[in-house]
């Protein structure tokens, strides 16, 4: 495999002063027997063929250039150059050049002598003397001025040579009188010569140059100069722009001379770069390093003594906050303000620390929090810009004021909800702002950026400060548009949808889409505080309605969310998503897709194709018991056949489960006759009366309201720890207490077990038969038990499919109470482990769930 460090192109320098691409190959350096010395070699990587032989020339100047490039001359009109892929390459090469040279490989020339032709033509003259004659500086001289400057720029050394000449002559005043005279006399080719020549000095890239042609006596002269392209029909008209349009203006008078100098060059020079200048070529680029390196000292020292002279920036700010203060006055303050902080980029990041830190000193945000809050477009948009300095220079600093401010202010007024409500209230149709906007406050609340002290820790105050004090302003627009009053108004006419639908503005669907990017990255990396809040707020269900929404974008951002929800993988939400049936609304999504392919499509079954390969089983039964109706005829994907099995392999294993718990206790073993059994009895009851009167149990003849759902993740936790004890202690009182005592009596054992333990139970014979378990061909017992709220509270449902055996209150031994309670707990779901609880909706809305499972009618239903 070839050295990518060895690998180059090779160009040469053209008559019209252009470079030519020869080829790419890999370069190396050895001894050439014809050439009598070490060689540079490159080899075409596509044939091996031979690109470049060049000797090393003991007295050749090679220069170094951008890291990569190594450019030398070697015949007066013939220059070359290899550029580089990796800058190891270069310096590899580079550093043999220097050892058959004998120079150092730090110094980017070779050679401080001319050529041999230049030191043939001047070897008769004087050391001291100039090695370039620069011709008479007149009208007729132009042409041949013209010539030279542009020949000379292949040659590094005899740049260096032209440039000292031109410097110690003075003779750029010479050649600006020069143009003043052609101009007045319409000599246009003249003004020609002296585009070629102004522009060829310049390359020449000497800052002792630029100090004289950027100075106030020359620089427009300069800018003249450049105006007469050949290339042009017309001249352009840079000087009238830079004198009658662009206009300097002081917000604070500047009284500092030097400073508003430097002001006024900055900006011309960087309008020579800009916008007069043609783009450089590759190799030209590394011409105007000098230029670039001068416009940017330049800005630092502006910088520096703006940022030195307290009492300016002061009085900018006094102003800025004055609510006197005309809107014209303020909007220019603003703008200052903004280009300001983009001439800190430029700075070191130690001085930019610095440069930020004197404006935190000053107000600056306490100030951006009145100017962002204002009417004038303009104006907001700078200070959203100053704003986005900030935040990006240290998103702690700004996290810091608005924690302090919401000690003293009220919500409507903290900076971040002034920064949200702009967002909210963005007009461009775009919502160009509000994307800036919501990055911000996405760096905000990134806890990736929090930092964490001994002493305190940023996330945890700020995140709570957010959504005590911001999480409402932003959701307001979301929750406002899928209101239920909202949505009415929306509804459409005739549709036989009964669902909401949410508002079809394309602006308002934007913004909405932006709000749920935030809220998915908070569902990412938030987890407790978001949770909090998506519960309190039912903030899914809100989400969810979005799916209607005729623009899909806004369709999939509310999948996205709910996905990044499933994609947590917490009981916690699972719960309240089953709970909640808050997958109807995406089911309902992808019936009316149709047999449309697209992205709706696929993100929608990506959603339960996660459910059934992480093996999510509290959705997945939920899906296949309430769901799988609709979806069944949807075969292009095996996603929700798979659903399927895996809903029945589960329900298996828990069928295997719940039966093993009367075989264990169908031994003839542990038979005894009824008298002693009603012995132990009343012994056992004794005993647990004392030693079990604490013990966790779930009594469900409470009010509804009361246990319907758990307010909080912690009492849900705790219930079902508490349900997790109570099944333990019914399976151990079997198998420990019956091997002393066994009978049928139901006072001692839980009315839904009570015969399973074989033909002996005469006494209970009076008992209701729906009651009995039914014996299975294998001589086994099959338990049911009941997951409705109407089983569970001792009524028999028409159409429930299961009994949960009730005692009554005739049950022997006056342990009526506590048999029901120890009854009532081992209710389950449909399949599942005994011990689930199971939590009922209120009544009414089991009601209407079981009369109408849907709410709107499914294609392919």
């Amino acid at each position: 495999m070839s050295d990518t460090r060895r690998r180059v192109k090779v160009y040469t320098l053209n008559e019209d002063r252009q470079w030519d691409d020869r080829g790419t190959g890999h370069v190396s350096s050895s001894y050439v027997e014809e050439l009598k010395g070490m060689s540079l070699l490159v080899r075409a990587e596509s044939d091996g063929s031979l690109l470049l032989e060049s000797k090393i020339n003991p007295n050749t100047a090679y220069q170094k250039q951008q890291d990569t490039l190594i450019v030398w001359s070697e015949a007066e009109n013939y220059d070359l150059a290899l550029s580089f892929q990796e800058k190891a390459g270069c310096d590899e090469i580079w550093e043999k050049i220097c050892q058959v040279q004998g120079k150092d490989p730090s110094v980017e020339v070779t050679q401080d002598l001319i050529d041999e032709s230049e030191e043939e033509r001047f070897e008769d003259m004087p050391e001291t003397s100039h090695l370039i004659d620069l011709p008479t500086c007149e009208l007729s001289k132009l042409e041949e001025i013209a010539d030279l400057v542009t020949s000379v720029l292949s040659s590094p050394i005899r740049r260096e040579k032209l440039a000292l000449a031109l410097e110690n002559e003075g003779y750029i005043k010479k050649l600006l009188q020069l143009f003043q005279a052609c101009e007045d006399l319409e000599n246009s080719e003249g003004l020609h010569h002296l585009y070629e020549i102004i522009r060829g000095i310049l390359f020449l890239n000497k800052a002792t140059l630029f100090e004289v042609m950027f100075s106030d006596e020359c620089i427009m002269d300069v800018v003249g100069c450049l105006e007469y392209d050949p290339a042009l029909a017309q001249p352009k008209r840079h000087r009238e722009f830079l004198t009658k349009t662009a206009k300097f203006k002081e917000v604070i008078p500047i009284t500092d001379s030097e400073l508003r100098q430097k002001i006024h060059q900055t900006y011309r020079v960087q309008y020579i770069q800009d916008i007069i200048l043609p783009t450089p070529s590759v190799f030209e680029e590394n011409f105007l390093s000098t230029l670039t390196s001068f416009i940017f000292f330049n800005k630092v020292e502006i910088v520096s003594m703006l940022q030195e002279d307290e009492k300016f920036l002061s009085e900018v700010f006094a102003q800025l906050t004055d609510e006197a203060t005309d809107d014209d006055k303020r909007r220019e303050l603003v703008n200052f303000f903004k280009e300001f902080c983009a001439f800190s980029q430029t700075l070191q990041p130690q001085n930019r620390d610095a440069f930020f830190k004197t404006l935190a000193k000053l107000g600056i945000l306490p100030a951006l929090e009145i100017v962002m809050g204002m009417d004038d477009l303009q104006v907001r948009s700078a200070a959203t810009d100053i704003f986005s300095y900030l935040v990006e220079f240290s998103p702690s600093m700004v996290r810091e004021f608005v924690m302090q401010e919401a000690q003293q202010s009220d919500d409507d007024i903290l900076l971040i909800n002034v920064v949200i409500e702009q967002m909210i209230c963005d007009t461009d149709p775009e919502l160009g702002g509000a994307v800036q906007l919501m990055g911000l406050l996405r760096t905000l609340i990134d806890p990736e950026n929090m930092l964490a002290t001994t002493n305190k820790t940023e996330k945890s105050e700020f995140l709570n400060f957010f959504y005590n004090h911001c999480m409402h302003v932003l959701t307001a627009p979301l929750l406002t548009n899928t209101s239920e009053d909202k949505c009415e108004k929306d509804n459409i006419l005739g549709s036989n949808k009964t669902n909401t639908i949410c508002p079809d503005n394309y602006q308002t669907a934007q913004l909405l889409a932006l709000i749920l990017e935030l809220l998915t990255f908070c569902v990412e990396h938030h987890t407790y505080h978001i949770k909090n809040y998506i519960m309190n707020k039912d903030l899914l269900r809100r989400v969810l309605v979005l799916m209607n929404s005729k623009h899909t974008f806004l369709a999939l951002c509310a999948l996205r969310f709910m996905r990044r929800i499933i994609g947590l993988k917490d009981e916690f939400y699972n719960r309240y998503i089953t709970k909640g049936n808050l997958f109807e609304p995406v089911i309902n999504a992808l019936l009316d897709n149709g047999t449309r392919y697209n992205l709706l499509n696929s993100a929608v079954v990506e959603l339960f194709e996660f459910i059934r390969v992480e093996d999510i089983k509290s959705l997945t039964a939920h899906i296949v018991e309430n769901f799988y109706k609709a979806l069944e005829s949807i075969e292009y994907v095996q996603t929700f056949k798979g659903l399927k099995t895996k809903y029945e392999q589960e329900k298996d294993r828990q069928n295997q489960k719940l039966n093993s718990v009367p075989s264990i206790l169908r031994s003839n073993r542990f038979r005894r006759d009824a008298k002693a059994l009603e012995d132990d009895e009343e012994m056992w009851f004794n005993e647990d009366d004392d030693e079990e009167g604490k013990a966790v149990v779930i009594p469900i003849e409470k009010s509804k309201t009361e246990d319907d759902f758990p307010d909080s993740y912690e009492k849900f936790m705790e219930t079902k720890k508490g349900t997790k004890i109570l099944n333990f202690h019914i399976v151990l009182t079997f198998l420990v207490k019956q091997s002393d005592s066994l009978s049928t009596t139901n006072a001692r054992i839980p009315a839904c077990l009570p015969t399973c333990l074989g033909k002996s139970g005469q006494a209970k014979e009076s008992e209701d038969k729906e009651n009995l378990p039914k014996r299975t061909s294998s001589g086994g017992f099959k338990f049911t038990f009941s997951h409705s709220p109407s089983a569970a509270n001792g009524t028999n449902s028409a159409n429930s499919k299961s009994v949960v055996a009730q005692t009554t209150s005739a049950s022997s031994n006056g342990s009526s109470s506590k048999t029901t309670n120890l009854t009532a707990s081992v209710t389950a779901t449909k399949g599942s482990l005994v011990g689930l609880v199971d939590y009922p909706d209120d009544e009414e809305e089991d009601e209407e769930e079981e009369s109408s499972p849907r709410k709107r009618p499914r294609l392919g239903s």
